[in-house]
């Protein structure tokens, strides 16, 4: 109630250490292109695949409520709160990032969300330091998959 101060877990990073899983991570209503794409490809993928997906639920809280959950996958992808890509061990640059660089405000989304916004009010100083940290991590992250992608494909370039 007043915080989460660990980080969350990245399962598709983890999964890709394997090198033989397909991986992807996908949220519907920011793209349902690539959702379609990576679903084909996981399951024509002849070992095993992982999606993430970012779902919002009702524990979620979402102000705009639960008929608008398309839209808030969008937001949480447009703020870098959430990201879009896949990784297929098959391609020669297997790694491939599907977001683009988030343009929303990482706590315009947060606000966006009664379960952050309740933080906000009951533990104000908590919210504060814990929001900057998930921004930070947010925009780490995303780097992170993009130094990816282009490492793979430089990589690949030079073979």
């Amino acid at each position: 109630s007043s915080g989460k101060r660990s980080r969350k877990k990245d399962l598709g990073a983890i999964m890709m250490t394997y090198g033989n899983v397909y991986v992807a991570q996908v949220a519907m209503g920011a793209d349902p292109n690539q959702l379609i794409k990576v679903l084909k490809e996981a399951e024509e993928y002849p070992g095993p695949s992982v999606i993430v997906a970012y779902t919002p639920c009702t524990a979620h809280g979402i102000k705009a409520g639960m008929a608008n959950v398309q839209m808030e996958m969008k937001k949480a992808v447009q703020s870098g709160y959430w990201n879009l890509y896949h990784y297929d061990p098959r391609k020669e640059v297997p790694m491939t990032m599907d977001s683009k660089t988030p343009t929303m405000d990482y706590e315009e989304f947060l606000d966006g969300e009664t379960r952050y916004a309740a933080l906000k009010q009951t533990f104000p100083e908590n919210a504060k330091e814990l929001f900057a940290i998930g921004s930070k991590e947010a925009v780490k992250r995303y780097e992170k998959y993009k130094k990816m992608a282009r490492l793979m494909k430089l990589i690949n370039d030079l073979r």
